[in-house]
């Protein structure tokens, strides 16, 4: 099938406390698998990145078969991928600073760029936070309900994206149809509340070096074959093309990855469960691998922000259409692992039918050919 793509600049104005008030164009990327003449029935699908990958690597990656997005176009979904702000190709306001980098790295973008020297930071705040990642994710979602002329988008969110999409579905049933987390992170005892000071302080900006991003990702392979060893270089050249100033810091041909730094609150056990609206009017699927470490805080961290937890994430859930898939010899990055392929399948599975195995309800484990079964 023919897949369209077109990029999209949405107009928002930023409630990020470094640019608030400014009006801002956010970057989407639509894949759109229903033309000729955008099909009035086709279901409409919105993804949104983690905190350190941006849309594109994450859902774009067009090399071999790792393209999730062009994946679910093929099969006749209308897909948009969204980037927030201090992510990707959307704004990223205070970052281009090398002095806003957390201090702690700054020794890390030598030898570039030249000439700088490691100091305090500039803007001294943490970049984004729950209330303005919201505000961005509304605004993308009434765009495209205008464009495409409907009422209900299919949320899928990766990692962090669970921080953004979680809350925004239970507080605006009426615009999302379904709801599929990959590795959500969800720290059940997590704060309800913001701050009493916004923007918070520190800074804007963390940055992650090539090195680290093959040797973190690599602490979760552990079956044969899970990790190519060429889509390492892939991807990473894939976040580098979305960063030009990133990629012109740090060592020369490897570049950096600039992370935003965030506040967040608001999703927990008690949001999860409110109203009984996921799981309920929302259905919900949640997908992890086995040898994700990111979202399952293994042993369990005494601090409950940073004690994530994806079956909790399922236990909470207050409706009964919920599932919960537990992939075999994968881990956080599972996009471009060995199971990239299933995680395509199951999440077309999902968009079509609602269900897994036929049921809408239940946890279950998925093995390397694809074939589920309920988890013991």
């Amino acid at each position: 099938m023919a897949v369209e793509l077109i990029d999209h600049k949405v107009k928002h104005v930023s409630t990020v406390p470094a640019n608030a008030g400014e009006e801002v164009e956010l970057f989407v990327r639509e894949r759109d698998g229903t033309p000729p003449g955008h099909l009035p029935e086709r279901e409409v699908v919105l993804m949104l990145h983690g905190r350190s990958i941006p849309s594109l690597p994450g859902f774009d990656l067009m090399y071999k078969s790792y393209g999730w997005a062009d994946a679910l176009a093929k099969a006749g979904y209308d897909v948009f991928m969204m980037d927030l702000q201090g992510a990707g190709l959307s704004p990223r306001p205070a970052m281009a600073d090398p002095r806003n980098v957390n201090p702690a790295q700054q020794h890390l973008l030598t030898p570039r760029p030249a000439g700088f020297t490691p100091g305090p930071p500039n803007y001294a705040f943490q970049l984004n936070n729950s209330y303005s990642d919201r505000d961005e994710l509304a605004s993308v979602v009434e765009y495209i309900c205008k464009e495409r002329k409907v009422d209900k988008i299919a949320f899928i969110g990766w990692s962090a994206a669970a921080f953004t999409m979680g809350p925004y579905a239970v507080d605006n049933p009426g615009r999302v149809s379904s709801l599929f987390l990959l590795a959500p992170m969800f720290p059940p005892k997590g704060t309800s509340n913001p701050p009493g000071m916004l923007p918070q302080p520190g800074y804007p900006t963390i940055v992650g070096t090539k090195d680290g991003f093959k040797s973190g990702w690599g602490g979760e392979v552990h079956c044969p074959g899970q990790r190519e060893d060429d889509v390492v270089e892939e991807a990473w050249k894939a976040i580098m093309k979305c960063d030009s100033v990133g990629s012109n810091w740090g060592p020369p041909g490897q570049g950096l990855n600039r992370i935003r730094n965030f506040a967040r609150w608001g999703w927990n056990n008690t949001t999860a469960a409110k109203g009984g609206v996921l799981g309920g009017s929302v259905p919900v699927l949640i997908v992890h691998g086995e040898f994700d470490k990111v979202a399952n805080t293994k042993p369990p961290s005494t601090n409950p922000e940073l004690n994530f937890s994806v079956p909790a994430l399922y236990d909470a859930v207050a409706g009964s259409h919920k599932l919960l898939v537990t992939m075999a010899c994968a881990g956080h990055s599972m996009p471009w692992e060995m199971q990239h392929k299933n995680l395509h399948n199951l999440s077309k599975h999902w968009l079509k039918h609602l269900k897994v195995d036929g049921k809408t309800h239940g946890v279950f484990e998925m093995d390397k050919n694809g074939v589920l079964s309920p988890a013991p």
